[in-house]
């Protein structure tokens, strides 16, 4: 019998198919999902028969892929662990892993339409108490071994090497937006101003819902629907921040909490995706590029789980774990804020929307 017939995935799967719980827990994906995931990628990453040799099949292609994204375990042990050559690992993941974002990228991750936008905004305002909000962003630092020649390039301010995944995530722990492959140096202002989505949110080509009113609110007049973030990030029409110091009135204290429990969510889901694809909490030997691709891969790969998953397999916010030290870092939070007067007119009515018509009861546990 060839290695084909004796491989570990072989063995594997008849194994784990028994057992859905070991299954998910080896795959990261239950029995359908992966099934399904599959019959998408499939086509993309098969291989033709020769008559010098069998292929791998798409089936232990995937598998070795998101063995490789469950665990973050260097190449070599997944080579032992599947009977294959480290040459071939090295192929077969970015491969993969471009395969899983390109076959689910439009389906699972499309580029948001003002209908979208709205629908995230409702679900924010009933979720999370926030009128006119779009979602939630953050930055992290993916660590990484440091690159070759590189100088200082990946070098974070917390002393590793990194690449940063920029996000938008909406009310219900879903990415909507991702950014990646920005070096591990640059501040959270040149990390948003160089990304695409910066760029559009800057120039208004996002294709975002217009001005409303705030409930309860119309004296206030109409708002422009905002993006939340904390400090890390610049303040703008269409981008909220804390007020910055801690000598703050009540009004201001009122809107930071509010702020950062919408904010929240997007720590949420950078939790549940590093708590889920185990990689993020080493620190990645593979290069920049390929790890550009595997982040990509968790991201939509969580968007898919989200969507099809049934009961217990839908990760909640409870199961985050802590972060280890190499997990998902976050951007630095220093640096200036030259904000526009319109910006802060807006900051400043949601800051009295809140205290006055938009108050919540479990705000007045704020000391």
């Amino acid at each position: 019998m060839t290695r084909r017939q004796h491989g570990e995935y072989h063995r594997l799967v008849q194994e784990l198919r028994l057992d859905g719980e070991r299954f998910q827990q080896y795959f990261r994906l239950d029995r359908a999902q992966f099934d399904e995931l599959l019959t998408r990628v499939g086509p993309r990453i098969t291989r033709l028969d020769t008559n010098w040799r069998s292929p791998i099949s798409a089936a232990e292609r995937l598998a070795i892929c998101l063995r490789y994204l469950a665990t973050g375990d260097s190449y070599r042990s997944i080579a032992y662990s599947y009977r294959v050559g480290i040459t071939t690992v090295h192929y077969i993941i970015p491969e993969v892993a471009t395969a899983i974002w390109e076959c689910l990228v439009s389906e699972f991750m499309p580029v948001p339409k003002k209908e979208d936008w709205m629908t995230i905004a409702e679900e924010f305002r009933q979720h999370w108490n926030f009128p006119n909000c779009l979602g939630s962003i953050d930055g992290k630092h993916v660590v990484i071994q440091a690159p070759s020649k590189s100088g200082s390039l990946f070098l974070n301010n917390k002393g590793t090497y990194s690449i940063v995944l920029l996000a938008v995530v909406d009310a219900r722990h879903r990415f909507r937006v991702v950014d990646v492959g920005a070096y591990g140096r640059r501040s959270y202002g040149g990390t948003l101003a160089s990304s695409k989505f910066g760029k559009a949110l800057q120039n208004g080509r996002l294709d975002l819902p217009e001005d409303r009113l705030l409930p309860e609110a119309e004296h206030l007049g109409c708002q422009p629907h905002v993006f939340v973030a904390d400090e890390a990030f610049p303040l703008q029409r269409h981008l909220m921040r804390p007020f910055p110091g801690s000598n703050l009135s009540r009004r201001d204290r009122v809107f930071n909490y509010r702020l950062s429990h919408a904010r929240m969510i997007v720590e949420n889901t950078f939790g549940i995706l590093s708590a889920q694809w185990r990689m993020y909490r080493r620190v990645i030997g593979t290069s920049p590029g390929n790890v550009e691709k595997c982040v990509k891969a968790t991201c939509v790969l969580h968007n898919f789980m989200r969507w099809t998953a049934e009961g217990p397999a839908a990760a909640s916010v409870s199961e985050r774990q802590a972060p280890d030290p190499v997990d998902l870092q976050g951007i630095r939070r220093v640096g200036t804020n030259n904000a526009t007067r319109e910006a802060i007119h807006v900051r400043e009515t949601l800051a009295s929307y809140f205290s006055a018509e938009g108050a919540v009861p479990w705000q007045d546990n704020l000391a």
